[in-house]
């Protein structure tokens, strides 16, 4: 795991190696062990490296073939490299044992068409001297990520948007729409970014940029590449391939030559990697949970319950709620891009680096591919009331205007939004469980809205609705594109690598989410959680594991917001209130609303303008 950078352009020379290596400092972060950097007249590279395979100096980067006709620079890792190097060992002699010379022999054998037989998470540029061509990777998932901009003819890339604006290229200028997304759902959903002219090169995708032209293509879409006969097999056929790919997900993900564990919640997801890797694992395997002197937070005695049945070396790294609050400022000077959530990664990254750790797996996506959430079976009961479409839109604004009459709440808030749409579908109605903010909100604090432009997550739910699959499949494609890719992912990526601590999640295999979102609904209805999951696994979870309650990190922010962080809060809302696409008078009186209790803006509808105010100043961004 490792960050990149790089600029492609005309008459490259010294003051853009100059740049780079500005750029290079700007991730520093991202990769201790070493930094690197090459350019020629046309393209410039720059890495900065966190070794994890091959830790000697052979695997620095950028990275050069044989005949320096190939130089790449890699963020990532690619983790059947050992397959494919055996399936290249008659064609190339390999100098290390590091998996970038993998991703180069594999280039020079199968061309760009290499991408689809990696499996793992990845974002590369590789320069090709004989085509004169550039081409800029990122994994299927979008676990890791890749930002880049146009400016004078040239494309400057990173994987850091903080490394894009330290070149001096482009204006900090906050994108009004990107805004909008973000207020209405606490992100901005690639390709757009917060900053004009900054772009996020989308998940599955590579661009192609050769004599000054750019070519984006899409090499993975999961909406295309469900295995549909798996809605063909028995239940316990189904099972059995489960439990296969997540044996070799979590085999090929222990691949690492520093020492590395696992985060341990005590909850179905991180407890089925646990038990796998301690399968596997010739020794016992190190995990690592997060507890509190706070019983309602502790998660502890399921996360012993695991250590002590699968004999890991275990340890419990012990905190108060306060900790959370003291780190904030902290956790948000580390985020990159703006995010409603984060701080909670930031701890918990932090304290597992401190214990020496450099990887970890995490369960990360197992929500979302085996139907964890409650939306899940909110939106699998639209199946069985589309009777509701029948009665007149008229008379369903009603009913909704009294339920939010009798009690003001959110939820009663969203319902009334809810049946007030046109349709009681798919794509009505999961953009509006995803939703943090109103329209009505939203256009009185931007200066200039269009509140008939189609959000990202809305044009994206439309597209899912006319798939060919399952009601439960449809929804795993949403939160994986929406939430998961955009929040999620990006906050894992960054929280961690604040620390260069790198985090592998080995229920985004795409071989898993190809074979599971094939798979027919009556297999998967969470009637008890992630029922497939566990059962693709019998015996190996207790039952009150399996069972318990859903905890998470519910700590007092509403309580905090007010009182020790009043300040800190006012200062990054008055913060926000300057940007030039903000009415500061708005901004100031939805704060005040909070601070008087209002039920419609709850602490979690507010605290992602806090964050965005913080990171408006600190990149004094206007």
């Amino acid at each position: 795991m490792c960050g990149i950078n790089g600029v492609i352009g005309n008459h490259v020379g010294a003051d853009q190696a100059q740049i780079i290596a500005k750029m290079n400092d700007c991730i520093a972060h991202r990769g201790p062990d070493s930094a690197g950097l090459w350019h020629n007249e046309t393209c410039g590279l720059g890495h900065r490296r966190l070794s994890i395979i091959d830790t000697s100096e052979a695997g620095n980067q950028p990275f050069f073939s044989d005949d320096q006709k190939i130089v790449m620079v890699f963020n990532g890792e690619i983790y059947n490299y050992l397959e494919l190097k055996k399936e290249l060992a008659n064609d190339f002699t390999f100098k290390t044992e590091s998996d970038t010379e993998v991703i180069i022999a594999a280039y020079r054998k199968w061309g760009i068409e290499c991408l689809s037989r990696f499996f793992g998470m990845f974002a590369f540029a590789l320069w090709d001297e004989e085509k004169k061509c550039l081409y800029v990777v990122r994994d299927r998932l979008g676990i890791k990520p890749l930002y880049y901009g146009e400016k004078d003819g040239a494309v400057w890339f990173s994987s850091e948007i903080r490394a894009i604006l330290s070149t001096g290229q482009f204006e900090r200028k906050i994108s009004s729409s990107s805004l909008a997304d973000y207020f209405r759902y606490q992100t901005v959903h690639a390709p757009a970014t917060i900053i004009e002219g900054i772009k996020m090169l989308m998940p599955g995708h590579y661009m192609k940029i050769q004599n000054g032209q750019i070519e984006t293509v899409c090499f993975w879409d999961i909406s295309k590449n469900t295995n549909h006969l798996s809605s063909e097999q028995d239940s316990k056929t189904i099972r059995k391939n489960i439990s296969d790919i997540m044996h070799s997900a979590i085999e090929i993900r222990m691949r690492a030559d520093v020492p590395f564990g696992a985060f341990l919640s005590g909850g179905i997801d991180s407890s089925i990697i646990v038990g796998l890797m301690s399968e596997i694992s010739s020794h016992p395997v190190n995990t690592f949970s997060i507890t509190f002197h706070e019983k309602e937070f502790d998660e502890s005695p399921y996360s012993d319950v695991i250590a002590k049945k699968f004999q890991t070396e275990h340890t419990r790294i012990q905190l108060r709620a306060t900790d959370f609050l003291d780190l904030v400022p902290e956790a948000l000077r580390a985020m990159d891009h703006p995010s409603g959530d984060g701080p909670n990664t930031y701890v918990v990254s932090k304290v597992t680096r401190e214990k020496g750790v450099k990887m970890a797996l995490s369960g990360l996506g197992g929500d979302e591919v085996f139907a964890g959430y409650e939306i899940f079976k909110r939106m699998k009961s639209l199946e069985s009331r589309k009777w509701i479409n029948i009665i007149p839109r008229l008379m369903r604004e009603s009913a909704g205007r009294i339920a939010f009459g009798l009690k003001t709440s959110v939820a009663t808030e969203k319902l009334s939004a809810l049946l007030s749409q046109e349709r009681i579908d798919f794509a009505h109605v999961y953009p509006m469980n995803r939703q943090v903010l109103s329209t009505t909100i939203i256009s009185s604090l931007l200066k200039e809205f269009n509140d008939e432009s189609e959000f990202y997550v809305e044009k994206i739910s439309k597209e899912i609705q006319s798939l060919d699959l399952p009601m439960l499949s449809k929804v795993s494609i949403a939160e994986m594109t929406t939430y998961m890719q955009n929040t999620l992912l990006r906050d894992a990526d960054q929280m961690s690598m604040a620390h260069s601590l790198e985090v592998r999640v080995p229920f985004l295999d795409h071989r898993l989410i190809e074979y599971v979102t094939g798979i027919r609904d009556q297999e998967k209805y969470p009637h008890s959680p992630k029922e497939l999951l566990t059962s693709s696994f019998e015996g190996m979870l207790p039952h009150d594991v399996i069972h318990r309650p859903k905890m998470g990190f519910t700590f007092p922010w509403a309580l905090w917001m007010k009182n020790e962080l009043l300040s800190f809060c006012e200062d990054n809302i008055s913060a926000l209130s300057q940007v030039e696409a903000m009415r500061p008078a708005a901004v100031n009186h939805l704060w005040n609303r909070f601070l008087q209790n209002d039920p419609l803006i709850t602490w979690s509808r507010i605290w992602p303008l806090v964050v965005l105010g913080h990171w408006v100043k600190q990149h004094d961004a206007h």
